[in-house]
């Protein structure tokens, strides 16, 4: 990525040095992470659980997802956390170190192209959400761990997504265990993380997150797995919009990046990162969704541009 001399976002949250004492090695859960190979529903014999899902996901997608816009709710990354207060965030400036100045180019790029991207198509993926305006997040950098709205962050989460506050929070030494415990290095790889993330932040616009975690708390686990798939991605499909608007940018994108990304996708698959750890995959505990999956998704947003494409919900073949 040709990044450097790039404009830089204001809304970085910088933590690191707030304490903590938490290990800050190995794990990789939360917002990327988590388990493996997603299941198609099947409305015929799905439980209570798949049913009252796509009676949520109907609303969604036809009657008025915008009323809730207001709620509060965890989304799919680190739900095992509970909600806590939120510390404020130290004075001072933001590091002007490397990783820190790409997070915040990446960043800012995001907020640039869906300004222009949302309320031209959010009403293809959500019809009410059409002309919706974009709100920006904060992208929050902490070290060891911190505490976010949706309870406490650490590196074993892995980079997420927290509705409760519209920020995103990663330790930036995600990007080494991208690079070498997930062998899946370059600047793009790690773009794509932060894209990700802003594709759930996108969700929470458009009223998707907070109806995917009311309609979870009545199901079993296995349905709430299967619905967390779904959501994930639907949130690497709109990773993959964001880097077709980004290609655009002919100073921006170079020759191998959107490889990279790929590349990531595939290394950070629920069967992949299962194999990797325990030997072997369980499709049950899959939450983000196959490494095959996670590249289709994300090409199928990359090639279209287009949101409408990102309607993992209204399939039957993930």
């Amino acid at each position: 990525m040709r990044w450097e001399g790039r404009e830089e976002s204001s809304n970085v949250e910088d933590r690191r040095g707030e304490g903590g004492g938490f290990d800050t090695g190995g794990g990789f859960g939360g917002g990327l992470g988590g388990g493996g190979l997603g299941m198609p529903i099947n409305l015929g014999g799905g439980g209570i659980g798949t049913i009252i899902l796509f009676l949520i996901v109907a609303w969604i997608f036809g009657i008025n997802p915008l009323s809730l816009l207001s709620g509060q709710s965890v989304g799919p990354g680190p739900s095992q956390y509970e909600r806590q207060t939120r510390q404020p965030a130290p004075q001072g400036s933001v590091r002007r170190d490397e990783l820190t100045r790409f997070t915040a180019v990446v960043l800012r790029d995001t907020e640039q192209r869906w300004a222009e991207i949302l309320p031209q198509q959010a009403g293809d993926l959500v019809r009410k959400a059409a002309g919706m305006r974009y709100q920006e997040p904060t992208l929050v950098i902490f070290s060891g761990a911190t505490r976010s709205g949706c309870g406490t962050a650490n590196a074993q989460t892995g980079p997420f997504y927290c509705p409760a506050d519209r920020k995103v929070y990663i330790d930036l030494a995600f990007y080494d265990q991208l690079k070498t415990r997930f062998r899946a290095p370059g600047d793009f790889a790690q773009a794509y993380v932060v894209s990700h993330e802003i594709g759930h932040h996108i969700q929470n616009l458009l009223g998707i997150l907070p109806a995917f975690n009311e309609a979870r708390q009545r199901m079993s686990e296995r349905d709430a797995n299967r619905a967390s798939v779904r959501v994930e991605l639907q949130a690497d499909c709109l990773a993959g919009v964001w880097a077709h608007h980004a290609q655009k940018e002919r100073d921006f994108i170079e020759p191998g990046d959107i490889e990279e990304a790929l590349n990531a996708a595939s290394r950070i698959g629920d069967d992949a990162i299962q194999r990797t750890i325990q030997g072997y995959a369980v499709p049950d505990s899959f939450t983000h969704g196959t490494s095959q999956q996670r590249v289709r998704w994300f090409r199928a947003g990359f090639d279209s541009g287009r949101m409408g494409s990102c309607d993992t919900f209204n399939t039957s073949q993930l």
